[in-house]
């Protein structure tokens, strides 16, 4: 339960603040010593991801409900425009989720070596966003292509999916603020499918330990979710994400020694 508490934590903080939190998990199961295997791993994954994704939709409430009017409203409005561009943004990752599945899940065993490399490359990404110029620029559909690309390839553990979409797009020109909004609505429609997926695949069906410890991580991923939601926007606002940049490099780097030592 001590370690379900700590997972949930970790994962409530990560998904939002830009540091990756399957590269966060992937390290945190390694340091408690977790020797699950990858499909009862992958399951407390997919819980606190769910966990992460509720928060998401408190916090966002309103503007996931002007979403779904906007985008069956069929008018050509900022509404509708902003809708169909989440739907966009969310193609290219559900397309990888559902073509490489079972080779994602390979990734999720404890590959510090690779969390770490990443974290490198997510630290890279938020330095050149922190010094990316402010304007007023809304997300259009080839945006939202691109974003939606960079989303896809954060599934990799240690590439922070906010992190990834929100620098590109800041490199894009793109308002923080919107950023910031656009990055975290896009993911939830992704990550309640994805949990659709496994639950119809019968992950569930391999639990490790009580169910209890699950309820555990999710309530305390869905707090800390909450809270680190409301901090990152005001965050992204202040360009202040090269602090994050500097932790992704302290600890990747310390990940590539730990697996080299």
């Amino acid at each position: 339960m001590f370690e379900a508490i700590i997972l949930g934590i970790i994962q409530g903080l990560t998904e939002f603040l830009p540091v990756s939190s399957s590269g966060h998990l992937e390290l945190a199961k390694v340091i408690l010593g977790d020797d699950s295997l990858p499909e009862e791993s992958m399951l407390m994954t997919v819980v606190l991801h769910g966990a992460t994704a509720l928060s998401t939709i408190v916090v966002f409430r309103k503007d996931i409900l002007d979403l779904f009017k906007g985008l069956f409203q069929f008018k050509n409005n900022e509404e509708f425009k902003f809708s169909l561009n989440i739907v966009v943004s969310m193609i290219p990752a559900a397309i990888v989720g559902v073509l490489f599945d079972e080779e994602i899940e390979a990734f999720f065993g404890g590959k510090v070596l690779l969390v770490g490399s990443m974290l490198l490359v997510t630290a890279v990404l938020l330095i050149f966003a922190d010094k990316a110029k402010n304007t007023n620029k809304k997300v259009g559909i080839k945006e939202a292509i691109i974003i939606g690309v960079s989303q896809a390839i954060a599934i990799l553990p240690g590439i922070s999916r906010s992190g990834a979409t929100i620098s590109t797009s800041v490199l894009l020109g793109i308002d923080r603020e919107k950023a910031a909004r656009f990055s975290f609505l896009m993911v939830v429609p992704l990550i309640l499918g994805k949990i659709a997926k496994d639950i119809l695949d019968g992950a569930f069906d391999v639990i490790d330990g009580s169910i209890l410890n699950y309820g555990v991580g999710f309530i305390a991923a869905f707090v800390t979710g909450i809270l680190a939601c409301t901090w990152m926007i005001k965050l992204v606002k202040k360009s202040k994400l090269r602090y994050f940049a500097y932790y992704c490099l302290v600890v990747g780097v310390a990940a590539i020694i730990y697996t080299l030592v």
